[in-house]
This record gives structure tokens, sequence and C-alpha cells, in this order.
């Protein structure tokens, strides 16, 4: 074929021995030598290569070329394929938000069935399967980061609310929605699951994500008395959101240690195929956003565009706020706390803290919110903002996890090399 180096190797026979070394008893040592490299040089083959560009012509006189053009043709593949796995979860979100604008049915059909309940069901599942009881063992060790995670989530970031309710909007329930969702605990899930992703200290993060919830049931409603609602009597549906907590975060996290505990062969399969397990866990990440949208595109889509992407800017930078307080705060504790021998110096206890610290959850906000009866304003519109800024949450921190993966790529290629 044409263009193709055709390699021809040529053996020789075997070289016979010459009759008169067996007529011969007796050499002085030097014609032995000779004798005997004669032989050899006779008797070892040595592969004769020709290497020439043949052209095959066929029968109509026209070179035959290859197929080289469909393998040119499908060279785009790989690199995609490689931004595909390397970005995974971001474009997982954002395919989510943009399938829940362009189609809402699916969503809503989802929400109908409570698949979001069953997506964090299956987050935590796979965050028990793949908790090792070191992972346990270093938690419980790195307490003072976990109690600055829950002084942060329920004392300190609420403060920002009185921040956001310095700022004019029209509609009003816009500001008021940010700032209620600025006295909501951590996220439920995800959290944990970029957590995972990032290799951080994922069991900190899940002991975080579990007592802030627990606890947000008591102090959220304080909260939003003194922050926003000035002496306004807010209620709590306090057993539901327990029950809720149980069902959806405690149970499955048992349940995926102990199978892994039980079965040896299980273990060894989920450690084996954890970049599987993180994409399935970051799959079901993707489908809050989703059923967020879905459920929301009727109210989007009545907001003035202008007034929109102002709230979805502000929601950004109340995270990027968040984010620079928690960033800020741990290094300053770290600093005056032993410096690298303290346990906010080590990056995954920080990452851990700084991600699940940063985020609020929507689910509890909108149970707040319906429980308000209207008393902060229309509930549509308290809610609208605070999706906005649930989405934008989660993909900021896809991204800035992605950046965390791809430095520490760099770093192990560095010292490889």
């Amino acid at each position: 074929m044409a263009g193709t180096i055709h390699s021809l190797i040529l053996t020789p026979r075997p070289a016979k021995l010459l009759p008169f070394a067996h007529r011969i008893p007796h050499f002085p040592s030097k014609h032995a030598a000779f004798r005997f490299n004669f032989q050899l040089s006779r008797s070892i083959s040595k592969p004769v290569k020709a290497c020439q560009q043949s052209d095959q012509i066929d029968g109509d006189g026209k070179k035959a070329h290859n197929d080289s053009g469909s393998v040119k043709g499908l060279s785009w593949a790989k690199p995609l394929s490689n931004f595909v796995a390397n970005n995974f979860l971001p474009l997982a979100l954002v395919g989510g938000v943009a399938l829940g604008m362009a189609n809402p049915s699916l969503g809503c059909l989802a929400d109908t069935y409570s698949l979001s309940k069953f997506s964090t069901f299956g987050i935590f599942i796979i965050s028990g399967l793949t908790l090792h009881t070191g992972e346990i063992i270093a938690a419980a060790q790195a307490w003072p980061a976990g109690i600055f995670g829950l002084v942060s989530i329920l004392l300190f970031t609420p403060y920002f609310s009185r921040i956001i309710l310095q700022l004019q909007l029209q509609p009003p329930e816009f500001v008021r929605g940010l700032a209620i969702f600025c006295c909501m605990p951590t996220t439920l899930s995800s959290g944990v699951a970029l957590a995972q992703l990032a290799g951080a200290n994922s069991a900190l993060a899940l002991a975080i994500t579990v007592i802030s919830n627990l606890l947000g049931i008591l102090i959220v409603p304080f909260s939003i008395s003194k922050y926003i609602a000035g002496g306004v009597g807010v209620s709590v549906p306090t057993k539901q959101l327990f029950k809720s907590l149980v069902l959806t975060l405690l149970i499955p996290l048992i349940l995926g240690k102990i199978f892994r505990e039980s079965f040896r062969g299980v273990a060894d399969f989920v450690d084996q195929n954890r970049k599987l397990f993180s994409k399935i866990s970051a799959v079901f990440l993707s489908l809050v956003p989703w059923i967020q949208v879905s459920r929301s595109r009727s109210l989007l889509l009545m907001v003035k565009p202008p007034v929109f992407l102002v709230a979805i800017g502000m929601g950004v930078l109340l995270h990027l706020i968040l984010l620079a307080f928690n960033a800020l705060a741990l290094k300053g504790i770290s600093a005056v706390s032993g410096g690298s021998r303290s346990v906010f110096s080590k990056e995954e206890n920080a990452n851990a803290v700084l991600l699940v610290a940063s985020q609020k959850t929507l689910p509890v906000m909108v149970a707040v919110v319906e429980q308000l009866g209207g008393a902060l304003g229309e509930s549509g519109l308290l809610v609208v903002p605070c999706v906005a800024a649930h989405l934008n949450q989660i993909i900021i921190d896809s991204f800035l996890v992605n950046f965390w993966l791809r430095k520490d790529l760099s770093t192990d290629s560095t010292k490889v090399s």
C-alpha cells in the first residue's frame, strides 16, 4: 500500500563446518582461535533488512491510498474524551441546567417521583462504600477543623445576610431570599461529593454536613429572626426535617459502610474503581440542578433578564465572599495554631472545610420559606435567586475542585520527572 514501509528480512542458510576442520587434528593456538572465529562468523545468521517506500498500483493504474484520512478524522476524539473525563463534574452540572431549561417536563416528572431524594441517597451510599476506617480516625483527629466548620456555617456566615439586606434591588424578595439563604446550613450532598472528588477529608466533610444540618434545625429560626425578620415569628418543620436527614443522610451512609466492612470483595471492587464511583456520584449530583431548574423554569422566565442577571451576579458574589472568608480564616487559624503541624495546615482538612463551610442548602431554605406563609414576601420570588445561587456555588466549586486535581497532577508529574 502507498506510504507504507516494507521490511524484507533475508536469512542465509546455516553455514556448514568446513571439511578440513575435521581432518586436521591439531593447530597451533593462534590458528585454532582463527578457525573458531571463522566458523562462528559463518554459522551466525545475520538478518538483512531492506527498507523502501512502496507504491502499490491498482488495476486502473492509480495509486492506492490508505485510510489515513479516516484516522485523521478521528484524531479529535481522544482530546475530546480527555476533556470530558477531566471536566466531568462541571460538564454534568451545566448539562443538567441546560436540560432543565430546554425541556422541564422530564425534570418535573422526576420531581414527582422524588428522584432528588434518591440521588442524595445514592451519593451517601457511595460515600459509605468508599469510606475507609482510617478516614474516620483522621476526621476524629481533625476535630478542631470540624468545630471551625460548624461555627462558620451556623454563626459566622449568617451575619453576611445583614450586608445583603443593604442592597437595593427590585423585587425586594430577591434580596430577602438571598439573606435567608445565608442563614442555612451546608448542602446535604454537594459538599460531600465535591470533597470526595477533590481527594479531601471526606469523613470530615460528612461529619460537618450531618451535624450542621441537625443543629441547623434549632439555630436557623433564631438566625432568621435576628438578622432578617426583625422579630417576626419563624417556625421550622423540625420533625419533618429531622426525619428527612436521617433517611437521606445517615441511613445510606451507614448501609454503605456496613456493605464495605461485611464483604471484602465489595471493598476491593470499590477501591479499584474509585474513578467510576466518582463519576456515578457526579451524575447523581447533577440531578439536583436539573430538577431544581425544571421546577423553577416558569418563575425564572417571568423575571426580567437584567434583573435575573443581577440576582445571579449577587449569588456568585455571595459564594465568592464566603470562599474568601473561610479561606482567610483557615489560613489565619493555621498560622496561630502551630503552623505546618496544625490540623488546619493539612490540605485535605482545609479543602474539606472550605467546600462545606462555603455552601448553603436549598431544600432546607425552601422548607423554611414555605413555613413563613408570605411574611417576608412572595414565596416563589424568595426562592428564585436562591436556586441560581445554589447552582452557581456547585458549578464554581466544581471548577475549583478541577483546578486542585490538575494542580496535584502537575505536581506528581514534576516529582516523577
